[in-house]
């Protein structure tokens, strides 16, 4: 199959060089349509010289800009940027040029914030069929003599099911000169459809608060953004919040979560070994594609990491993948094809990213990864990516030449550098191949027989309760023994939780998780199993409970719209699943329901812990049979006001501080979780 994909791909680079040959001749500097979308840029005039302003690297200055768009895909001219309807965007922006050794060669690339019309507030907007926002970015595309590969790189992580920048080819004029081919694509930001993580203000200090959400990178400063800490010579610069705005406490934990990671990249274990610090798939995900495309900048510049509130750390999202499938820029042979990034004795990262490679456990699930992806149909399949390729380079074949004219570059070397990209590529793949065999030891993993069984995602407003605070989600054991839930957690983004170490959730019984534990409590009688943080969308979510490594245990996307039960969104129903055989990722398994809950033994607490003294003014002691792995004081808003693991049988709190009234303390041990009240006089 591939060599005849081969001969085909060559009869399309033949014929794609053939129309490049015979159109060149045709274009001038005028530039009158395209397939592309067409941005239009014209800065504010400068009020002295009355001429247009220049874009500098700093300041931003004021532009207007047009974004021409057919809505039925028909052909874009420049004389539609006066139609209303042929106007994917036409206001405000800021605007200036962005990037490092991007900014080298005469077509820069920009950073562009939409504006309002008083040239001050930011202004939320969908561009070219993206979610809205205000930040973006017109990748100029530098130094990639093929064109396509950031674009394929950024498609194909999501692909794999992870955020990536989104991206729309485009052809951009900025004050009447035609700049050529660009990337207009989103900005790595914290958002609901970007990186869905919950944004940290700097009140927040203590724990949970301070555990996230942080987006951070790894990359060279351009004296903007100071360096945080170093780790192995790498620079780890805060991403969010900016650097200006974390605090000394913030910036310690971020950095104590890195040096947790590179502490336990050996150690195996579910209380503190490396699976309690990251989310695998994630890392696993983002060094495949970083390893595939033997990206050279990797793990040392450009590479990025998240963690939500209460979350694991996460690799990604990538970013700047030029010098990538064999790229001969920058430091000779740098894409080489026979090479691992993470061990290339030239520019490599901090150490964790090679121990991470040389742990047994964690290269077995990167060798399953990768054997899955490379399938028939799948993203990392070599006639895939070469399909994709193809039609991206028609798709952008006539921008190709109008960029050759206005810079004098593209073809032949576009050409020549595709074939050799692709010959990189067959190359590349037989490579990995040789080498990431053999993951029989976590191959056929079994997971525990967990089922999220109701789903309370839009409670309507009952008297003083808002609708936030009384979700839930239940979970059900189907299977015929006690389940230890050490290492279970929600993996996908929009939604936090971990299960305390040694929990465990007995047989054919459930739980319960809350979003506020207290109005739980008050609500329905007795305590919620633990509270997750943030809240469930009132539009849909994709809920997935995974083990420690991330593997698969049950997974439900809900919405609120047909054929799903409209009863539940905000009617004060919740999703009930008819019987626990059923698909619970198929809308006809659930109805709504109004049934009052119970407590269905979804926990056994079998040991003797007393609080006292209970009323208390200043001390208060936790007595208990057996150790205490961890306790939290949790007021009557939900608040977690102290989170402490101590695993001890005895602990003094002081509660000097706290202000009189009733708090809960929940007390997690080897046999569950319980929760008791506590007064402060």
């Amino acid at each position: 199959m591939t060599q005849n994909y081969n001969l085909k791909s060559f009869k399309i680079q033949f014929v794609l060089f053939l129309f490049y040959g015979l159109i060149s001749n045709l274009y001038s500097q005028t530039f009158t349509d395209s397939n592309l979308p067409i941005v239009i840029i014209n800065t504010d005039l400068n009020s002295t010289t009355g001429l247009p302003l220049e874009i500098l690297d700093n300041p931003r200055i004021l532009s207007n800009m047009k974004i021409i768009k057919h809505p039925d895909g028909s052909r874009n001219f420049m004389t539609d940027q006066n139609t209303a309807a042929f106007l994917n965007y036409n206001g405000r922006i800021s605007i200036e040029i962005r990037g490092s050794s991007s900014q080298l060669p005469p077509k820069k690339p920009y950073g562009i914030t939409t504006l309002q019309a008083n040239n001050t507030t930011n202004n939320n907007v969908s561009l070219l069929g993206m979610p809205a926002e205000n930040d973006w970015v017109l990748n100029s595309i530098a130094f990639d003599k093929s064109f396509v590969r950031d674009y394929l790189c950024y498609n194909l992580s999501r692909q794999m099911g992870n955020y990536a920048t989104r991206t729309e080819y485009c052809e951009v004029i900025v004050n009447g000169d035609y700049k050529g081919l660009y990337i207009l694509q989103e900005k790595i930001k914290i958002d609901a459809s970007r990186v869905d993580i919950l944004k940290i203000a700097t009140t927040d200090n203590t724990f949970p608060n301070i555990s996230g959400g942080y987006i951070t990178k790894s990359d060279k400063t351009n004296g903007t953004d100071p360096v945080a800490w170093q780790m192995q010579g790498v620079n780890f610069i805060h991403h969010f919040p900016k650097p200006v705005d974390v605090t000394v406490q913030q910036d310690a934990y971020i950095h104590s979560e890195f040096d947790r990671l590179a502490a336990n990249t050996y150690n195996q274990t579910l209380l503190n070994g490396y699976t309690s610090v990251i989310d695998v798939p994630s890392f696993v995900d983002f060094m495949l594609v970083n390893e595939l495309s033997s990206n050279a900048d990797v793990y040392q510049f450009s590479t990025f990491f998240h963690k939500d509130r209460n979350g694991k750390l996460r690799a990604g999202p990538i970013w700047d993948m030029n010098i990538t499938f064999g790229s001969d820029f920058s430091v000779s042979g740098s894409s080489n094809v026979d090479q691992w990034q993470f061990s290339n004795g030239n520019r490599v990262g901090p150490d964790f990213w090679l121990e991470l490679s040389d742990n047994g456990t964690f290269w077995c699930y990167f060798k399953k990864r990768w054997n899955e992806l490379k399938q028939n149909g799948q993203p990392m399949n070599e006639v895939v990516l070469n399909t994709f390729i193809d039609t991206t380079m028609i798709y952008i074949s006539e921008a190709l030449v109008r960029q050759k004219t206005r810079w004098g570059t593209t073809t032949p070397n576009q050409a020549t550098d595709l074939v050799n990209m692709r010959s990189w590529l067959t190359q590349r793949i037989a490579w990995l191949n040789a080498r990431l065999t053999n993951f029989s030891g976590c191959s056929n993993v079994v997971t525990p027989p967990l089922v999220i069984s109701k789903i309370h995602y839009n409670p309507s407003i009952s008297g003083t309760l808002t609708s936030n605070d009384q979700e839930f989600i239940e979970i059900t054991n189907t299977g015929s023994t006690t389940i230890n839930l050490s290492g279970i957690y929600f993996s996908k983004l929009g939604t936090s939780y971990q299960f305390p170490h040694n929990s465990t959730i007995t047989a054919n019984s459930s739980f319960y998780l809350a979003s506020n534990a207290t109005v739980f409590q008050i609500k329905y009688g007795f305590a919620p199993f633990g509270q997750y943080t943030r809240n469930l969308s009132n539009k849909s979510q994709n809920i997935v409970l995974a083990d420690a490594f991330g593997n698969e245990i049950d997974r439900v996307e809900y919405f609120d719209s047909l054929p799903w039960p409209l009863a539940a969104d905000g009617f004060g129903s919740y999703l009930q699943l008819t019987s626990t055989s059923l698909d619970n990722n198929i809308a006809s398994s659930w109805i709504a329901s109004t049934s009052t809950l119970a407590n269905d033994n979804f926990i056994l607490d079998n040991s003797k812990t007393v609080i006292y003294p209970n009323p208390a003014t200043n001390l208060i002691s936790i007595n208990s049979n057996i150790t205490i792995n961890k306790f939290e004081i949790i007021d009557m808003y939900g608040k977690i006001l102290v989170i402490n693991a101590i695993n001890s049988e005895k602990v003094s709190i002081d509660i000097s501080d706290f202000s009189n009234g009733i708090y809960f303390v929940k007390i997690y041990t080897e046999f569950g979780v319980k929760t008791e009240k506590l007064i402060k006089k």
